[in-house]
């Protein structure tokens, strides 16, 4: 319940929505039972008034059952499309939201989980998140008014079968809800989690399609994916045929009401005490009542499914942060002068020292050239330098003042990197280009580019610069991701650019250009330039050039 109370404070923004897609829907609801119950009268008291030839005032109970009609009819699609509205409303809200507290976990708090399962949580369970509003709220307040209203009208008529019909509204609107909530709950659980592998497995199998196939790990993984969607079909029969229990508990429960309505209203007919017309009324009104709890079954069986899934949203977001921004961050000044003071850096699922001890003095506006072994720390040098993650021991100074004083989205403004790992997104090289300058125009583009050594084989495209990369650059060769990468990190205007491995993937003569040409961008730039690497050739002129062991 923690988690429910939790979601509906996100829900304060959109409080009038909620409002007003219940009244819409209570309003629905009783028209609706209005409508069956007058008709029942209507025409039960024209066949008695046809019979005994007695005159009949038929306009104003013809005009209150088309009122009810239209506003039945107007109300269900008024309801549905407040509904939808705010839900969907309630939807972007907390997508926005979970976005906003995972960015900052990122990459260090992150680690532990895979892409699979974070768009799995941020697509998937946050829709299951719907059932909250629509599925539990809505239900649960219309069916608790409503059967308050139901039973003071019946309490004119008959007191006791107003009584007897809120006991069954009870039984069927409460009792059979938990009654069913304690035999899907787990189930619903299961199925939340089921259907986060089965996504999961399915998105890092479509990654890794091409190692699959070559390793011939593709029949085993298929087997895997199909042993889960096996697994979720067995649970979900489970949950269809609680949801068929429960239905046909609360169709018995509504003829009941109406046998009962029937046993006390014919006697009363019968002794005059009531009009005959009446029963008719009565008989439908008490079997239509039950329209305002037939929803609340499957929303209490869906709670197992819609609290692991809210729990699943809360496990990343209570997860703390490892970095602590200033609470009054220091303002940075250019060109920025980077000192590391005997740091010290582990991460944190590991307890090998990945730098210990380490120093190193970088002027504004020189070159170091870093080199040594995979597992050296070359790369580690990058991510708390960046404050992905925090230093053990030590310190690192920008411009004499310590990192940790420095808001770390600031200080990543005036920092340019090209990583091992780059992403393209599947959109053009132009807008995958501007995502480090937002504003830049094609003569700025093409001049990075040209640098970069991609700009000949852009212009060689049928649509030039407005090609489309394809999933994470598939259309692309490596090389040719890593080269659009390099332009992309020369477009940010940054005071410091940092490229590790930047000749990855290219062929020698390539590569000399490229490093001949970062070496004079930065140097024009009046840039600090940092390349980390593991080739001798082309960093012979930098002003510095350190070589990192890796440690035993």
């Amino acid at each position: 319940m923690k988690d429910l109370f939790r979601l509906i404070k996100l829900f304060k923004p959109y409080y009038h929505w909620l409002a007003l897609g219940i009244f819409l829907s209570l309003i629905t609801l009783l028209a609706n039972v209005a409508l069956l119950a007058l008709s029942g009268w209507f025409i039960t008291a024209m066949a008695i008034a046809g019979v005994t030839g007695v005159a009949i005032n038929y306009f104003t109970p013809a005009a209150l059952i088309r009122a009810a009609a239209i506003i039945r009819t107007a109300g269900r699609y008024a309801e549905r499309l407040v509904t939808h509205e705010a839900t969907f409303r309630l939807l972007s809200e907390l997508r926005v939201w979970f976005y906003q507290h995972l960015e900052p976990l990122a990459p260090a708090g992150l680690e532990s989980y895979k892409s699979g399962d974070l768009l799995s949580r941020i697509r998937a369970d946050i829709d299951t998140l719907n059932n909250v509003y629509l599925r539990l709220i809505v239900p649960v307040v219309v069916a608790l008014i409503s059967s308050v209203l139901f039973f003071i009208f019946l309490s004119f008529y008959n007191p006791l079968l107003a009584l007897v019909e809120l006991t069954l509204l009870l039984i069927a609107g409460v009792i059979v809800p938990l009654w069913v909530n304690r035999l899907a709950y787990d189930t619903g659980k299961q199925i939340t989690q089921t259907q986060s592998q089965l996504r999961s497995a399915i998105i890092n199998d479509l990654q890794s399609m091409g190692e699959l196939l070559i390793y011939g790990a593709d029949t085993a993984h298929a087997e895997h994916i199909e042993h889960l969607s096996q697994q979720l079909a067995t649970q979900q029969q489970k949950m269809s045929r609680i949801s068929g229990l429960s239905q046909a508990t609360l169709g018995l429960c509504a003829s009941l009401a109406l046998w009962a309505s029937l046993l006390m209203i014919i006697p009363m007919v019968d002794n005059g005490s009531q009009l005959p017309a009446n029963l008719a009324m009565l008989a439908l009104f008490s079997l239509a009542s039950f329209e305002a709890v037939m929803p609340l079954p499957f929303a209490f069986q869906s709670l197992g499914e819609t609290f692991a899934a809210a729990r699943r949203i809360f496990n990343i977001i209570d997860k703390k942060n490892l970095i602590t921004e200033p609470t009054t961050p220091a303002t940075i000044h250019t060109p920025l002068h980077i000192k590391f003071e005997q740091v010290s850096f582990r991460y944190p699922t590991n307890h090998e020292w990945i730098l210990e001890s380490f120093n190193l003095d970088i002027p504004p506006q020189t070159s170091l050239a870093i080199m040594g072994q995979t597992g050296s720390g070359k790369s580690s040098l990058i991510n708390i330098l960046l404050r992905f993650y925090p230093i053990n021991a030590g310190k690192i100074l920008i411009n004499n003042t310590s990192i940790e004083h420095y808001n770390s989205e600031t200080l990543r403004q005036h920092i340019a990197v090209v990583p091992q790992q780059n992403h393209l997104f599947n959109d053009s090289i132009l807008n995958n280009l501007r995502l480090a300058k937002h504003n830049a125009t094609m003569q700025e583009i093409e001049t990075a580019c040209k640098a970069a050594q991609i700009h000949d084989f852009i212009q060689a495209q049928p649509e030039g610069y407005h090609t489309l990369v394809g999933e994470i650059g598939t259309r692309l060769s490596g090389g040719q991701r890593q080269r659009i990468a390099i332009a992309r990190a020369l477009l940010k205007p940054a005071s410091v650019l940092i490229l590790d491995e930047p000749t990855e993937g290219l062929d020698p003569q390539t590569a000399d250009k490229v490093i001949k040409n970062l070496y004079q961008w930065a140097k024009d730039k009046q840039q600090t330039l940092i390349i980390i690497t593991h080739r001798l050739e082309g960093i012979e002129n930098s002003d510095q050039i350190i070589n990192l062991s890796r440690r035993k």
